[in-house]
């Protein structure tokens, strides 16, 4: 056994399990590539001002999740612990705002990392596919981004999640309601750290978890009662256009999330066979980030969903996805000319697009079968010498038992027909 474990709040994806995460990335990304939306890859770590600045510095993820640290040539990096500053950073830095169509449309897939007590659903390093569309304030990429990623639970066969919706205002309506529920919680009973976040983002509050908290919020205005004019229209056609499209959702008052950046629309999709971590993804607008992080005035809006949450979701729902064995075709020689044959043969079919594998290390029959069988391969080429001497190999179904004699030469485009 190795002397080295996974760090503590990680996981390692292997086969056959890691099969289903890379299948639930697809079926997220799916949807997006269909609808304009192109692929970015960012570092994994940043400057920490970018987070610090766009996150929050009051946010439990930069106070007290993030993995920061300094270089040896002195700058101080952390980590990633969410995706939208580096996309948005990433976007800037390449200009893609002043290519003349906006809004630039962007997905990403990748690893993110918090310092959090470990617990099912929630781990140290995490994956997520995210999408971000920005440059353009319009309630129709609002309810495009939530269709979307309700399309994409719906392809994996999920139906038991839930889409909150609530609207965070704008700088013109929210300083109101800041100033509203920092009256409203500076009367009640908190902790020392409660009550300095009060001063910074009150807001912050009210996703407070704990019961303690929860509790004493009863009664604390709502966001909803303060909004504008402009944000209380732009709120009602994102709901009109989700609801034309067949989307359900629940109107959520109370609903922040646990970034500063979000402003009006904010949606979170939340599933109840996960227990306290019932949070798969979420979203929102934030059209002042890119001021924040030194950029010109970009209204944006995004979400990204969590891979691992969504799988414990699938399996909360007891839903089995169709994944395609890794391989097709399954080569097993008996003899060295027989080795030779079959490798020759197994490259072929690679080239032409046949998931093949062969039996390496020269085992007998008995074993290499078992290989076979262990593969799930639908079909295993038998040569040995006395084969070859005949001019054939030996095709047998896996599923049916059934074997045929074939000709060397005609093995590769007997399986591609088969195989269709």
């Amino acid at each position: 056994m190795s002397t080295f474990k996974a760090p503590k709040g990680t996981y390692d994806l292997i086969p056959p399990d890691s099969a289903k995460y890379l299948a639930v990335r697809e079926a997220i990304a799916a949807p997006l590539r269909n609808s304009g939306y192109g692929y970015i890859e960012t570092p994994g770590f940043e400057n920490v001002e970018l987070f610090a600045r766009g996150v929050g510095e009051s946010t439990d993820i930069v106070t007290k999740e993030m993995y920061a640290f300094e270089t040896k040539g002195g700058d101080r990096l952390a980590l990633r612990p969410e995706g939208t500053a580096s996309v948005l950073r990433a976007a800037l830095e390449a200009n893609l705002h002043k290519s003349g169509n906006l809004p630039v449309k962007l997905w990403y897939s990748g690893s993110y990392y918090r310092y959090e007590r470990p617990q099912k659903g929630r781990y140290r390093h995490f994956s997520q596919v995210g999408a971000e569309a920005i440059g353009a304030e319009d309630p129709a990429l609002d309810a495009e981004l939530i269709i979307l990623a309700d399309q994409a639970y719906r392809s994996l066969g999920l139906s038991d999640f839930r889409i909150l919706l609530n609207s965070l205002g704008d700088k013109e309506c929210r300083p109101v309601y800041r100033a509203a529920l920092q009256d409203f919680l500076r009367g009640l009973d908190l902790d020392e750290d409660t009550r300095r976040r009060v001063d910074i983002n009150p807001l912050r509050v009210l996703d407070d978890k704990r019961e303690s908290v929860q509790k004493q919020l009863t009664g604390a205005p709502l966001l909803r009662d303060y909004l504008c004019d402009g944000c209380k229209t732009y709120h009602e056609e994102v709901r009109e256009l989700i609801t034309t499209a067949g989307v359900a959702f629940q109107d959520d008052p109370k609903l922040v999330r646990g970034l500063d950046y979000y402003t009006r629309t904010t949606f979170e999709f939340v599933h109840d066979g996960l227990g306290s971590q019932s949070a798969v993804g979420g979203g929102g607008r934030y059209d002042g980030l890119s001021e924040m992080i030194g950029g010109p005035a970009l209204p944006s809006v995004g979400w990204a969903l969590g891979v691992d949450r969504t799988v414990l979701a699938l399996e909360a729902e007891g839903v089995e996805l169709d994944i395609p064995s890794a391989t097709s075709v399954y080569a097993v020689p008996l003899g060295e000319e027989a080795r030779r044959v079959l490798f020759a043969k197994v490259t072929e079919l690679r080239k032409q697009g046949v998931a093949a594998d062969f039996s390496y290390g020269g085992k007998g029959l008995k074993g290499a079968m078992k290989n076979a069988n262990r593969s799930g391969a639908r079909y295993a080429i038998v040569a040995g010498e006395r084969d070859l001497a005949e001019g054939v190999v030996q095709l047998k179904d896996l599923e049916s038992g059934e074997q045929t004699a074939v000709g060397v030469h005609e093995i590769v485009a007997e399986l591609e027909s088969r195989l269709g």
